[in-house]
């Protein structure tokens, strides 16, 4: 399985670790930015975005100060589902419930919580029970037809 990163400035040291910590037992693409020099974060999630679409990467992990803004960006992408989370249960429901291909993290976790939640989140299976299609078909649907 292959997994895309991108950040902004406040994301880069977590994206940093959270890549060597991946490299262990999955092939990494970093989209960047690969400093702390101040950048807008809506290039970084919406090159995530087209990098998913595109089927460079399986699955997707945006960083950036709050994980708000980048999951945006990431969503303006047709076909992103990019949950933002904040704990390993909303990263465990972000795939189950809602088959999302990107989660987005605040760059201000701490590291060994942020590894745990992209984990559960990795390891996750989409819940294939009728209610949990419909509504992500719904969305689908209303995505295609913009």
């Amino acid at each position: 399985m292959k997994i895309a990163f991108a950040n902004d400035h406040r994301g880069y040291n977590l994206k940093k670790y959270l890549i060597e910590e991946l490299k262990k037992n999955y092939e990494v693409l970093d989209l960047g930015t690969n400093s702390t020099q101040s950048v807008d974060f809506p290039e970084y999630g919406i090159a995530l975005g087209e990098a998913i679409i595109n089927k460079e990467a399986d699955l997707g992990i945006a960083i950036c100060g709050t994980g708000i803004g980048i999951s945006i960006a990431a969503n303006k992408v047709k076909g992103i589902m990019c949950a933002k989370i904040s704990d390993g249960t909303e990263a465990r429901l972000a795939k189950e419930h809602n088959n999302a291909n990107i989660i987005a993290l605040s760059g201000d976790l701490p590291q060994s919580e942020a590894l745990n939640m992209v984990n559960i989140f990795l390891n996750s299976t989409p819940n294939t029970e009728e209610k949990y299609q419909r509504r992500i078909n719904e969305i689908l649907e209303y995505d295609n037809e913009r």
